[in-house]
């Protein structure tokens, strides 16, 4: 099998495993007992929060373990809001990952917020001046994805940052899709973390949140994370979180994304490339195919063992066109044949090479049953 749907998840790397072993068994304790089994998780616990944050490049306080990036995005978008004195504005793009957009409707609908969705160009690039012109005297929080996870766009996140920093506003990036792969961006106040994009497990991530910035908790109980995110942390996640951070940190190169992608355009015809081709993740290469279906194309291809997607995970089976591309401007039929593929450092341009050999044969044959 070829898998090129990293941006969906990727495997458990060994050593992520191998670091998180002795949490599952001997050293189970919970990290808030105090006794030494306790005492031995917690001391793990903030080994790796100390290890994140030294990744990262902030403090250890100022991360706050989750269960993932929808929790993250979630207690981001909600609790700064809920905590805010400036009002019930928000400002996001209409690209952003389901979690934020979700969020955003949440507080539109119980608690009065006002939403301002900024556009993008073709490219799916935010302008800065735009942002610029959204923020008002009662805006709360802008949150502005870092990449986005269907085409792979790069936003300038530290020019929009800086916008809303001159502005007193609190800046949240979903980081979910670039960590590991790009520079963590500077002058953010929130940013999201997910464990399985990374080569950690599932059901752990952190939201890295700068000190000083207010935040309702969503989560309430015993007081865990200081007070902002009750529940008994994960720390064989949070252990192996840190692990895959550490080794993410390896590969980045753009390669075999380029590979990919001049092959299709070469000889897949109609093929369109959907992103930014200068501004975009080194392991993304999405297309549409007019004429043919997605879902149809995806098929073909995994009939070869090639697994790849039509876009996010969390829309998956939605007769709906993505969202992402139509904001961009393309076509809502044209949207419907979008093919997405991710890979990670061990993809090789072998393994690219019959990709292409395949997803020529699978857009001919799809195309020729009129999609």
């Amino acid at each position: 099998m070829i898998y090129l749907d990293h941006a969906a998840s990727s495997p458990v790397r060994r050593e992520v495993l191998e670091a998180m072993w002795p949490y599952l068994v001997g050293e189970f304790g919970n990290p808030s007992s105090h006794h030494e089994v306790g005492e031995s998780a917690a001391r793990a616990l903030a080994a790796a929060r100390a290890e994140i944050a030294g990744i990262i490049g902030v403090r250890p306080a100022e991360v706050i373990v989750t269960a993932g990036g929808t929790e993250s995005d979630n207690l981001a978008v909600k609790g700064i809001v809920l905590a805010s004195r400036r009002g019930r504005h928000v400002i996001t793009s209409a690209i952003e990952h389901e979690a934020v957009l979700e969020s955003c409707a949440y507080l539109a609908r119980f608690h009065g917020a006002e939403v301002t969705v900024l556009p993008v160009d073709a490219d799916g690039r935010v302008s800065a001046d735009d942002l610029a012109a959204a923020i008002r005297p009662d805006t709360a929080l802008v949150s502005i994805q870092h990449a986005n996870n269907e085409v792979g766009t790069v936003q300038d996140v530290e020019a929009l940052a800086r916008v809303a920093r001159e502005a007193g506003v609190p800046f949240h990036t979903d980081a979910v899709q670039s960590a590991g792969w790009l520079p963590f961006p500077v002058g953010v106040d929130a940013m999201t973390l997910a464990g399985h994009k990374l080569g950690a497990p599932k059901g752990v991530g952190v939201l890295v949140l700068r000190a000083g910035t207010p935040i309702e908790p969503l989560l309430h109980g015993g007081g865990q994370e200081r007070g902002r995110r009750s529940g008994t942390e994960n720390v064989a996640g949070v252990v192996g979180l840190a692990t895959a951070l550490r080794l993410a940190a390896r590969g980045r190169t753009a390669e075999v994304r380029d590979a990919l992608i001049d092959g299709v355009l070469a000889r897949v015809p109609g093929a369109l490339l959907t992103g930014s081709r200068e501004h975009r993740l080194p392991t993304h290469a999405s297309f549409c195919f007019p004429g043919t279906s997605g879902e149809a194309v995806l098929l073909e291809l995994e009939r070869h063992g090639i697994t790849c997607s039509s876009g996010s995970a969390c829309a998956a089976g939605s007769d709906e066109p993505s969202h992402v591309l139509v904001a961009m401007g393309v076509a809502p039929e044209v949207a419907q044949t979008a093919v997405r593929f991710t890979l990670d450092e061990n993809t090789t341009v072998d393994e690219v090479t019959e990709v292409v050999d395949r997803l020529v044969e699978a857009v001919r044959a799809v195309g020729a049953l009129g999609g």
